[in-house]
């Protein structure tokens, strides 16, 4: 079976988190859809760390942090919104 895209496994944790809110399951139920929801919300933190990494040394640049350095998308860095304002 292929590994479900990123997009299909963040909706599913969405779902799971609507799920948990709504409050209308059994206890066991919500205790599996929690597990679920928590393995889900893990593998794409990693996912996302990777690609934000890859696309960190893609740019060439990288902060005193090891942060990726969002210069290419100057509305997205805080530093940048400071300093024209």
């Amino acid at each position: 079976m292929p590994t479900k895209s990123f997009e299909d496994r963040l909706a599913r944790l969405e779902q799971v988190a609507e799920s948990l809110k709504d409050g209308k399951i059994p206890l066991e139920e919500a205790i599996a859809l929690f597990e679920e929801g928590s393995k889900l919300a893990k593998t794409l933190e990693k996912e996302l760390a990777r690609v934000e990494r890859k696309v960190q040394v893609l740019s060439g640049e990288e902060s005193e942090t090891g942060d990726p350095v969002l210069g290419l998308f100057p509305e997205l860095d805080p530093d940048e919104a400071e300093t024209d304002r």
